[in-house]
């Protein structure tokens, strides 16, 4: 009986529960409004070519909707959509309970009237999300919108002014305005933001001084304000109650405030890149994990007792200063250091053994000063370390082999020092070594067998080694530079030197050697100038002179004999790519190339072959098996670096193309992205201009990614200023080639699909159809292997040396003021006839160090010519330095450097 009873007890309780539960999901629906509303977002949205997951009847159910109590919509995001049209955004204003609006990552490139009207009334809306766009135009002042908490407008094209209006938006804890085109003076309105916890203004043109009344926000905890013309000097009192400081790459004057450095919450201070004087201060708070002062006029010795006290310190940088005296032996309490960045300035006396206490010490440079003595064995303590560069110093005594020890380094310079003695034979137990520099030092003795991973470089010149060239070099199977110029070797140049498969530079110049050179590929410079016995009777890529270039093309009369050896070479099938991961440089390994004959292997066969172009004498002439064959034969390699190799391939029509093997293919075809190479490909193949290097097809084989281009006939613009024609490109040529890689430049960061960046933009990456018109190629690349896009385990160094911007050390990403440093390196090369590097030297930093004669900066064959030349030059010349000016924010963008150029006389 109790148990029937309890049964309908228990009915009627259930039913209950339903019944309101029935009446809860009614009143708890969207409103028709609404959900119309959000209908037509979707359809909106759906129709702009994107794909928003709105299938579900219950719009609260979509995909970055949220709902409070399923009754209101108060949060959409529609980010990273690829949406281009924004007439969707005035639909959104209709949705009265909106309180987040993310449309960041997408394509938009304006925002109608109507949102500014219709959002600026929604009483609730909290975030507004428009970052990572293309909006362009005045900033706006978004009139009404007092609500906001937080606006993020990051990474688009945003000109003029800050509205003084935004800053009477008292409810804002969180602005980023950073990667814009905003100029103009920084209100001292901004003290208003009594709530301000976050502001981000990085990467503008924004001047003036820094207002003072930002020490005012009680609330503030992060502030950067770097890569803008801030001028004037430090406020004090701005950093009471930060914890991260940034005001980089600006022109601030004047010494650091007495008590910027002191709050005790202060974690992080970037003030590298300024004109700053005057000595570091003595109080420095002990919560410090980042100092950045690096680039400055700071004067005076490093405070020792101050740095006892930072045991919290990970990152120190004072480097590029003035600063005197001996290195603190007290860094060696700051145990959490992982990068020491004491370069370029003039400390004295010896290495203290206390460095050795850095055990978590990643990166120590200490180039570029006056200390002395001998390097301890106590840097062997240092397991993490993976850069070591104490070169440009008065360092005496032998190499300890205890540098051996750090197995985990990838990088040693040591050169121009005084040391002696011999090269440790346990180098060679130093794995992952990929740079060694130990040139213009006192060294002799046997040279023993190195690191077989060295890639980028071997120095050893300017040292006392003697006798034939050792086999020990034979295996460097992934060197791309070896340099054993200046030394007394004497004999035959062997011909194990050739079959270095990735050797790019040779330099043999100023030893002893004799008999005949043998022949190297034709993507390998050779300089063996100043070896009396040595003579040259291939056609090799040569020269006879390493230090000036214009007269050694005068002095060129020795005839060459064109002998050209075919050898039947077949690239070896997958070979993995080793990537060694480290702080300051990644490196890539280029494929080792075996020699087989086509009747041991097969061709590559193509399993996915693209037309990209729609010009139909290419499609018809391109031929996939056709161009296998010449890829097959190293005779077809014309140039080679360390991203692609080039081919030339003569297809049935008789007419040649570049077909680019990617040294980097393991990206495309082993991280599952073919569908997003394809994709990239196929926006660059619709590219139209006729200073860029257009894809024109490409090919995916088992293993290897191959791209196909016209053929330049010129070669490389590298090849033409520095190889050994021995004729001097004219100065009309130059100016011409100067003017078309522009176009091609604001062609490429101006593009309607998003600004495309070079990756490695240099005088080897553009090429000549003629002497007048130039290509710029490798186009391809940041959207490959861009290392500041994170895409698998894959990162490298943007750029070659001598044109990666010197901002890119601290901030490792691709920009459009550092392709203008790039092309301001282009530049110098064209108005000196120099190398981007010589002897150890950037070409950027001679020219900048000597811009007050600007005379002897020009080639003097070209200059000389004509007084208009010259005066052309010269103005030129003054654009050029411009472009490679330290601080980013100071360089021309491609607009105005081209119409500079176009207006030089």
């Amino acid at each position: 009986m109790s148990t029937t009873r309890y049964g309908h007890h228990g009915s009627l309780c259930f039913s209950v529960f339903l019944f309101f539960n029935f009446i809860s999901l009614v009143f708890s629906q969207l409103s028709s409004n609404q959900r119309e509303t959000m209908i037509k977002l979707s359809n909106s949205v759906n129709s702009n070519g994107s794909v928003w997951n709105t299938t579900d009847p219950n719009p609260c159910l979509w995909k970055g909707v949220s709902c409070s109590n399923n009754s209101f919509v108060t949060h959409i995001s529609l980010s990273n959509l690829g949406l281009s049209s924004s007439d969707f955004l005035t639909e959104l204003c209709q949705i009265d309970s909106l309180e987040v609006l993310d449309v960041s990552v997408n394509s938009l490139s304006s925002i109608p009237d109507g949102f500014f009207l219709d959002c600026g009334k929604l009483n609730g809306l909290k975030r507004l999300d428009l970052s990572q766009n293309k909006l362009s135009g005045v900033f706006p002042n978004f009139s009404g919108f007092s609500s906001l908490g937080t606006l993020q407008l990051s990474k688009n094209q945003f000109e003029g002014p800050i509205p003084d209006e935004l800053f009477s938006f008292q409810n804002l804890t969180w602005v980023d305005l950073s990667n814009n085109r905003i100029s103009g003076f920084l209100s001292n309105s901004i003290g208003n933001l009594f709530k301000l916890e976050t502001l981000l203004l990085s990467s503008n043109h924004l001047s003036g001084e820094i207002p003072r009344n930002l020490s005012n926000i009680k609330t503030l905890t992060r502030l950067a304000a770097n890569q803008n013309n801030f001028s004037g000097t430090i406020p004090r009192g701005i950093s009471q109650y930060v914890q991260n400081l940034d005001l980089s790459f600006n022109n601030l004057v004047g010494p650091i405030p007495i008590d910027l450095l002191s709050p005790p919450k202060l974690e992080s201070v970037d003030l590298s890149f300024n004109s700053l004087l005057g000595p570091i201060p003595e109080n420095i708070s002990i919560s410090l994990l980042r100092l950045r002062l690096g680039s400055n006029f700071f004067n005076g010795s490093i405070p020792s007792a101050t740095i006892e006290k930072l045991t919290q310190l990970m990152y120190l940088e004072l480097g590029n200063n003035s600063l005197s005296g001996e290195i603190p032996v007290e860094l060696g309490n700051c145990v959490k250091l992982a990068l020491l960045d004491l370069s370029q300035n003039k400390l004295s006396g010896s290495l203290p053994t206390e460095l050795g206490n850095l055990r978590q010490l990643q990166v120590m440079k200490l180039q570029s000063n006056k200390v002395s003595g001998g390097i301890p064995n106590q840097i062997s303590q240092m397991q993490n370390l993976s850069v070591l560069n104490i070169s440009q110093n008065s360092l005496t005594g032998s190499i300890p082999s205890a540098i051996s020890n750090l197995r985990g380094i990838v990088n040693v310079n040591l050169q121009d020092n005084k040391l002696n003695g011999s090269i440790p034979d346990s180098f060679s137990n130093l794995e992952f070594l990929i740079e060694l520099q130990l040139g213009k030092n006192r060294l002799s003795g046997n040279i023993p067998k190195m690191p077989p991973n060295l890639q980028i470089a071997l120095n050893i010149s300017r040292n006392c080694f003697e006798g034939t060239i050792p086999e020990t070099l034979g295996g460097l199977r992934a060197l791309e530079v070896l340099d054993i110029s200046n030394n007394k070797f004497s004999g035959k140049v062997p011909e194990f030197l050739t079959e270095l498969g990735s050797l790019t530079r040779l330099l043999l110049s100023n030893n002893h050697l004799s008999g005949n050179l043998p022949s190297f590929a034709s993507f390998v410079v050779v300089d063996f100038s100043g070896n009396k016995g040595l003579t040259n009777s291939t056609t090799t890529n040569t020269s006879t002179s390493s230090t000036n270039n214009t007269s050694r093309k005068n002095k060129i009369s020795v005839p060459v004999v064109i002998l050209i050896t075919v050898i039947s070479v077949v690239l070896g099938a997958a070979v993995a790519l080793t990537v060694v991961l480290f702080v300051t440089r990644k490196y890539y390994r280029v494929n080792d190339v075996n020699t087989y004959s086509e009747e041991q292997i097969s061709l590559p066969q193509i399993i996915n072959g693209h037309l990209l172009t729609a010009n139909r004498i290419h499609r018809s002439n391109i031929d996939f098996t056709e161009a296998m064959k010449s890829v097959s034969n190293t005779v077809n390699i014309i140039i080679k670096n360390r991203f692609s190799t080039y081919y030339k391939a003569v297809m049935p029509c008789g007419r040649d193309y570049y077909v680019k093997k990617l040294n980097w293919d393991d990206n495309i075809l082993h991280l599952g992205s073919r569908e997003k190479f394809a994709k990239e490909l196929e926006i660059l193949g619709r590219l139209n201009n006729s200073n860029v290097m257009v894809p024109l097809a490409y090919g995916l084989t088992a293993d290897s990614a191959y791209l196909f281009y016209e053929y330049a006939q010129k070669g490389t613009l590298f090849e033409v200023l520095h190889g050994n024609s021995g004729k001097v490109l004219d100065w009309t040529s130059r100016y011409s080639i100067a003017v078309g890689i522009a176009q091609g430049l604001v062609f490429l960061h101006g593009c309607s699909s998003g600004s495309i960046l070079l990756l490695d933009l240099s005088t080897r990456s553009i090429f000549l159809k003629t002497l007048k018109e130039p290509q710029i190629g490798d186009i391809e690349l940041v959207e490959l292997i861009d290392p500041s896009k994170n895409t698998g385990s894959l990162s490298t160094v943007a750029g070659s040396v001598g044109y990666i911007p010197p901002e890119y050390a601290y901030t490792m990403r691709l920009t459009v003021p550092g392709n203008v440093y790039s092309f301001g390196v282009i530049l110098l090369e064209l108005l000196t006839g120099k190398p981007a590097v010589s002897e150890g030297i950037e070409l950027a930093k001679w020219a900048l160090s000597n811009s007050t004669d600007r005379d002897q900066i020009l080639d003097p064959t070209v200059s000389k010519t004509a007084s208009w030349a010259r005066s052309q030059m010269l103005s030129v010349l003054k654009i050029a330095l411009g472009c490679v000016n330290i601080s980013p924010g100071a360089r021309p963008n491609m607009k105005n450097a081209l119409n500079m150029l176009v207006n030089a006389k």
